[in-house]
């Protein structure tokens, strides 16, 4: 009997259940390292964040090699329902901030002064390290509908000031993910580079837009303090200014610097995951719903553990509550070369990027680059290098002609006039939320009693952040 057609009264036993460890592990060393750092003065420990990250887990990622084993559908409720795997997320958090206190300390006894300011760059970028993978364990807990797992992302963001994430990921970037819009979706064409900073500003109008829009709808000021932003924010001057009152004034650019740094490795990561993939438009001219052609990624299992399965993206974004125990690997996802760790270092270096990746987006899209997202000012470029394949493609396939323009997707039927008197219901088709007339949804400003045909069309579903209201199904 074969994983995938177990019975349901069977129980499904996770094999790598132990292993998810690893990634709470990494600020556990850290704090491990600072121990060892303090009993023996060894000033290259400093460097220990970038040696693990740009070293040690893509070599480990080589010898540990590539699992695309997926779990059985049938134990997906069963892995969802354990809370084991929400606990390994949140162990992540007392390690991360002992790390950085610890490193703020160091720097208010004068380590600035009595190091080389090498070691003071190591401890920087090591300590950026541990927080910038915090916004995985933060990524994941930002999709979950409880309030403690939200406080719990927003707490893991505070060493970074980079809160908003929290707002602009969920319903922003699910939303526009892989097209124009998102500032989180790399160009083809584009390096990190200049896709640093325009998701960086991008993602922080984003997030503005999207509380000032859901609070408006309330009748409430984007000032309240129900604006998840200035949540995240607040945490991060409590946090900041806490350390700065008990060590000086000194330790504040050290924060600001190993927050920096952090925000990179996300962006990065950010730049990796959906370079040049664009989903199309319909008729009706909105964009086809997002499928797992539209991620690039990686079954490298080391990366895996160590980034909560960052890496099986398709099945994130297509379905984005799902956690990361149960996430899976599918056949026709387009899939990088090596595990993201392996990626940073060729992603930092233009030239390089481009030799490696283009090719790939190019094969993805059969060398029809007008389906892909590209850098308007590297477009004409592109398009005579997609020419050029083309024809290459057509020799070595003895005369094959180039694909034909793909037709044009047919949009999904709009959701069934509410009924004028009795109350209706609604269902999103992705993660199951209902919305109710008779209770409306108020967080998002719909007060009890509002009609569906009251809502905009352009609103997406709380739960997901995925679906609009057109792609509701009426259930009652």
């Amino acid at each position: 009997m074969t994983a995938d057609t177990l019975p349901m009264t069977a129980k499904w036993s996770d094999p790598k259940r132990y292993l998810w460890l690893l990634s709470p592990f990494i600020p556990l060393l850290g704090v491990l390292v600072l121990i060892l750092y303090a009993f023996t003065g060894w000033n290259f420990l400093v460097w220990g964040g970038p040696f693990l990250v740009y070293v040690v887990v893509p070599v480990l990622d080589w010898l540990g090699g590539a699992d695309q084993s997926n779990p059985p559908e049938s134990a997906a409720a069963q892995l969802e329902a354990d809370r084991y795997y929400r606990f390994v997320v949140y162990a992540y958090l007392p390690s991360q901030l002992i790390v950085t206190i610890w490193a703020a300390w160091l720097v208010a006894q004068g380590f600035y002064e009595h190091r080389p300011l090498w070691q003071l760059v190591g401890l920087i970028i090591s300590v950026g390290t541990i927080n910038g993978l915090a916004f995985i364990g933060g990524h994941e807990l930002c999709h979950k509908r409880d309030s403690q797992g939200r406080w719990m992302s927003k707490l893991m963001l505070a060493p970074t000031a980079y809160g908003h994430f929290y707002t602009e990921h969920v319903r922003g970037h699910h939303k526009n993910v892989a097209t124009p819009e998102d500032p989180a979706s790399a160009r083809m064409g584009e390096s990190f580079w200049r896709f640093l900073p325009r998701t960086m500003i991008g993602s922080l109008i984003s997030a503005w837009k999207i509380e000032r829009n859901r609070l408006n709808r309330q009748g409430k000021s984007v000032w309240s303090w129900e604006n998840d932003n200035l949540q995240a924010w607040f945490l991060t001057v409590i946090f900041f200014g806490a350390l700065t009152l008990w060590l000086g004034w000194i330790v504040l650019p050290f924060l600001l610097l190993q927050a920096f740094y952090a925000i990179s490795l996300l962006e990065v990561i950010n730049y990796i995951e959906h370079y040049g993939l664009l989903r199309q438009k319909t008729p009706d001219g909105r964009y086809e719903h997002c499928t797992p052609a539209h991620s690039w990624n990686s079954n490298y299992i080391i990366t895996n553990l160590v980034l909560y399965q960052l890496q099986r993206h398709s099945d994130h974004h297509a379905h984005p509550t799902r956690s990361y125990q149960a996430l899976r690997h599918f056949d026709d996802s387009p899939q990088l070369p090596s595990g993201y760790a392996s990626m940073l270092i060729p992603a930092y270096i233009p030239w390089m990027w481009f030799r490696q990746m283009d090719p790939l987006v190019m094969t993805h899209y059969k060398g029809d680059l007008t389906r892909a997202n590209l850098q308007p000012s590297k477009r004409e470029k592109l398009l005579r290098k997609a020419a050029a394949f083309r024809e290459q493609r057509a020799i070595q396939e003895e005369g094959a002609q180039p694909p034909p323009p793909q037709e044009a997707i047919a949009a999904p039927p709009a959701a069934a006039a509410a009924s004028t008197n009795a109350m209706a219901c609604y269902r999103c088709p992705d993660c199951g939320y209902v919305y109710d007339e008779s209770q409306g949804c108020p967080n998002e400003g719909f007060p009890p009693g509002t009609r569906w045909s009251q809502i905009p069309d352009s609103w997406s579903c709380p739960g997901c952040s995925v679906r609009d209201k057109v792609d509701f199904i009426r259930i009652s």
